[in-house]
């Protein structure tokens, strides 16, 4: 048992010792059916806390001839599958974090993470098999084939962060070492037949142009194209349904807070962000520690045509057209609103529906990284103000407080439209959408609903008992007092079929001056 080579399954063990753990151990049923083939060149991207590190640990335990690993798996899924027994732990692996070398790299100082990498897995190779002589093997490469000649063991070889040193800036002629230690690895015919898989996990598919030819026997899966690795690629509605459950967590502000992204139609919640809401039963942001907005921060400040209407239409809830096929996986490739939208959507700081080919921002999580990411971008500080003031406005209308209200939403108006659109309902239904953002802790929001005799132009639906529904009615050049009769006279509250407690009527109106009034008024269904 070495720590690079035939590793132990020791992190795979400290997964199942933790408070939650969700199975995932079919990804192993998938690759065992690409072991040995001309599929078993494997590459995963996903975002930061996805599940790629966890996924390496269950891989490392599963095949490594380091450990023996039944006792950890017997009560899993894969357990069940008729090749479980087959293949357990019967490959030599070699586990590599790029991570950790590149880290290293930058504390030290020294001038080549390679041959770091290299000096320490030749290092396990010769404390894992010494009865074979290594004098002559100097890359990785050379020790994998030369300890297959002599046992006839295969390899199984996995990399997580793959693509940490071409997604960042890095001298040359380190690029280039880099490139030809993974030319060495997987484009060699000796190598190949020594290696039963290849399992390299990142960020970024791999890029056009820049590494393509030297992995283009990989077969990608992608965030927006798992294919059957779906359900792998994070916690499913039912695995988010049954922990809330057994935790007695409020299930559908989870999905609020995590959910958002469809992969293959399945419905996919960030797995990192509801392990830490259910074990310190608080809804907040906990991307932000990894995937910062500082990621993406400069790209908003170089304002690419078209990109404050579109990060307002998805602020508001909506959804924008994005054209994903012209980014080359690169930040380098970054000069297009489109190509920064497509990089969004493989981080996962917006999600992608293949269907109209549009992105939105996917969760109450996510809109809070963009609200802080907008607010430290001089451009759009005043509309990140509000983002973040939105916690004052919804305490305003619970208060009744019609004129901060007003007030509120009249600046914001003004703020995300141009005076051609002024006057159109939609902009001043955008502006009620992203003032009311953090309504949506509380609430479930829904536009234009049918109800009665009309259509309420916004309906807040409470998700805790003791919060009043809220119906919200726009008008223009009329009056607030119209708009609250409008709303008891086609009886909008029926809508709220089901709701018993107390309702908030808001009537909002602009005059030609574009000033803006409001009245609140409560009653009880």
């Amino acid at each position: 048992m070495g720590i690079y080579v035939n590793p132990s399954n020791g992190l795979f063990q400290d997964a199942l010792n933790s408070m939650i753990y969700v199975d995932k151990s079919l990804i192993v049923r998938e690759l065992n059916k690409m072991l040995n083939t001309k599929s078993k060149y494997v590459c995963v991207s996903r975002p930061r806390r996805f599940g790629k590190s966890m996924a390496k640990a269950l891989l490392m335990a599963y095949y490594s001839r380091g450990c023996k690993s039944h006792r950890q798996f017997k009560n899993l899924k894969i357990a069940q599958e008729p090749t479980y027994r087959k293949y357990l732990n019967k490959f030599n692996v070699i586990a590599i974090d790029c991570v950790d070398y590149f880290g290293n790299l930058l504390k030290t100082g020294e001038d080549s993470f390679v041959n770091t990498m290299t000096r320490e897995i030749r290092a396990d190779m010769v404390n894992e098999f010494p009865d074979i002589d290594f004098a002559n093997c100097v890359t990785i490469a050379n020790c994998i084939k030369l300890v297959y000649q002599k046992t006839g063991v295969k390899f199984v070889i996995l990399i997580d962060e793959y693509d940490l040193p071409i997604r960042t800036e890095q001298p040359a002629s380190l690029f280039q070492e880099y490139l030809d230690l993974l030319l060495s690895l997987f484009k060699s015919e000796t190598t190949s037949e020594a290696t039963a898989l290849a399992y390299i996990t990142g960020i970024l598919p791999v890029v056009r142009d820049k590494v393509e030819s030297k992995l283009n026997n990989f077969e990608e899966y992608t965030f927006l194209e798992p294919f059957q690795f779906a359900e792998f690629t994070g916690f499913t509605e039912a695995e988010v349904k049954e922990l809330c459950d057994k935790y007695d967590v409020n299930f559908q502000e989870c999905l609020n807070w995590y959910e958002g992204y469809t992969v293959n139609g399945m419905h996919i919640c960030n797995p990192h962000a509801v392990v830490q809401a259910i074990t310190k039963r608080k809804f907040k942001s906990f991307w932000s520690a990894t995937g910062t907005y500082e990621t993406f921060a400069p790209y908003i400040t170089a304002n690419y045509k078209g990109i404050k209407d579109d990060l307002i239409t998805m602020l508001a809830g909506g959804s924008v057209p994005v054209n994903i096929s012209k980014f080359c996986n690169s930040l380098d490739d970054i000069n297009t609103k489109d190509k920064l939208f497509t990089y969004m959507l493989h981080t996962g700081f917006l999600a992608y529906n293949p269907d109209d080919q549009t992105c939105r921002m996917p969760n109450l999580e996510t809109q809070n990284i963009w609200g802080n990411a907008l607010e430290s971008t001089e451009s759009f500080k005043v509309l990140g103000e509000f983002i973040s003031n939105s916690r004052l406005l919804l305490k305003a209308s619970l208060a009744k407080d019609g004129e901060v209200v007003a007030a509120a939403l009249e600046k914001l108006h003004d703020e995300i439209t141009s005076n051609l659109s002024y006057n159109h309902e939609q902009s001043l239904q955008s502006a009620i959408d992203i003032a009311y953002m953090h309504a949506k802790t509380y609430y479930r929001i829904f536009n234009e609903v049918p109800t009665g005799k009309g259509v309420a132009d916004v309906v807040l639906v409470p998700l805790y008992p003791n919060w009043p529904a809220v119906i919200i009615e726009l008008k223009r050049k009329s009056s607030t007092q119209s708009a609250l009769n409008q709303i008891r006279e086609k009886k909008y509250s029926e809508r709220l079929s089901g709701y018993n407690g107390r309702l908030l009527f808001v009537g909002i109106n602009y005059d030609e001056k574009k000033k803006h009034t409001c009245e609140i008024v409560e009653c009880e269904k």
